[in-house]
């Protein structure tokens, strides 16, 4: 009797060591399936929020001066929408004009890729005969040439060939198979499209609503929480708030000022269109790893028709520079020392952020990952984590 008790005893043990492990992992999974299908909800609501810290600074300079919190954050987000606004019609000119030298765009890429493919053409052929000797070329030559004429002359002799006419009274043979059509294809874009701009147009509103009820929020939140843990989820909401804030601001700020550096040195360098290719430059820099390439890609396209190498120098010079300096002195000092986490978790949140959410993953991977060390940080149980998370 004893032997079986604790054959029971020991069957659930390992039952609920095993359902200790697999909830997580299918708690797991849940959030995944959700981040991934949802995606354009969390990505529209996460870029509301980063235009908001934006923008909370405004707000509160203009609240310094006696003004409501409501009205100070109208007055802020119609500024700022106007500001959009003029930018898209500077932007539409600048496109306008480049869609109508598009021809000689094409024109100038085409005689580039032909002149690399015709340098490479004759490289393989140097190095051919390089490695392989004369004797084994003319070999190979003449035992083309023969298989070519067998060719020829198969193809000659070769009779039409006749396909197999069906039996009568037989049932054709039907086969059924789907193929997408043009309509079809363009009402899935055009699907997609309409969502996006749906999502879209919800951004203002949100924005405004972030900023003028922020102190509603941020009370009514806490009254979820009781005694410590109010104080827990007090101190995890301020950490994430001015981590966020340092990162966002600090980096909108950055790529705002390496845009009007970046589209004057372009217009001192005579490349066309600065307005345009010096903000993307500009912002492309600071994206991980991979800003240097990005940011060096529109002014070397814009620099096409132009079609010097002292102009091709000159301009992957000047965003090398200015990449190196804005990450290694100016990056510190803006951004500040809030945001620590170490190159091998950043690789590994821009990866899995990446796989989510595309392009907006890889931009928004950053910031959080940044907050969600800050409530590792600020609660007991997961400080272990946010060590792992820290530089």
């Amino acid at each position: 009797m004893a032997v079986v008790t604790q054959s029971a005893s020991t069957t659930t043990k390992a039952v609920q060591e095993a359902r200790q492990i697999a909830l997580p992992i299918l708690a797991m999974g849940v959030i995944v399936a959700i981040l991934y299908f949802g995606r354009l909800f969390f990505i529209t609501s996460l870029i509301a929020l980063t235009i908001a810290f934006i923008l909370e600074p405004f707000v509160a300079l203009l609240m310094r001066i006696r003004f409501p919190r409501s009205l100070a954050s109208f007055v802020v987000c119609t500024v700022a929408l106007a500001l959009v606004y003029v930018i898209g019609l500077g932007a539409y000119s600048q496109l306008a004009g480049l869609y109508d030298e598009l021809p000689k765009y094409g024109q100038r890429i085409a005689d580039v890729v032909d002149s690399v493919q015709l340098k490479i053409n004759g490289m393989e052929d140097q190095t051919y005969k390089i490695l392989v000797p004369a004797r084994q070329r003319l070999e190979e030559e003449r035992r083309r040439q023969q298989e070519q004429v067998a060719a020829a002359v198969k193809k000659g002799k070769k009779g039409a060939t006749v396909s197999p006419q069906p039996l009568p009274g037989a049932i054709p043979e039907v086969r059924i198979h789907e193929e997408s059509t043009p309509i079809s294809d363009y009402l899935q874009r055009l699907s997609s499209v309409y969502q996006v701009l749906l999502m879209a147009s919800f951004i203002p509103f949100l924005v405004y609503f972030m900023l003028s009820w922020r102190d509603h929020l941020n009370r009514s939140f806490l009254q979820f929480f009781h005694g410590e843990d109010r104080l827990v989820a007090a101190r995890s909401m301020q950490g994430i708030a001015d981590m966020v804030r340092a990162f966002v601001v600090g980096n909108f700020v950055l790529g705002l000022m390496l845009a009007m550096i970046s589209s004057v040195l372009f217009w001192i360098l005579h490349v066309p269109y600065p307005a345009l290719v010096g903000p993307l430059s500009g912002f492309m820099s600071l994206v991980p790893y991979i800003g240097l390439p990005l940011a060096m890609i529109p002014p070397l396209f814009a620099a096409l028709p132009v079609n010097t190498v002292s102009v091709y120098v000159l301009i992957v010079v000047t965003v090398a520079l200015l990449h190196l300096i804005a990450l290694n002195v100016l990056y510190p000092k803006i951004v500040g020392s809030r945001v620590h986490l170490n190159p091998l978790v950043v690789t590994f949140s821009l990866m899995i952020w990446g796989f989510l959410w595309d392009a907006p993953g890889l931009l928004l991977a950053i910031p959080l990952t940044a907050g969600l060390k800050a409530v590792c940080d600020n609660v007991k149980g997961l400080r272990p984590f946010g060590k792992f998370l820290g530089d």
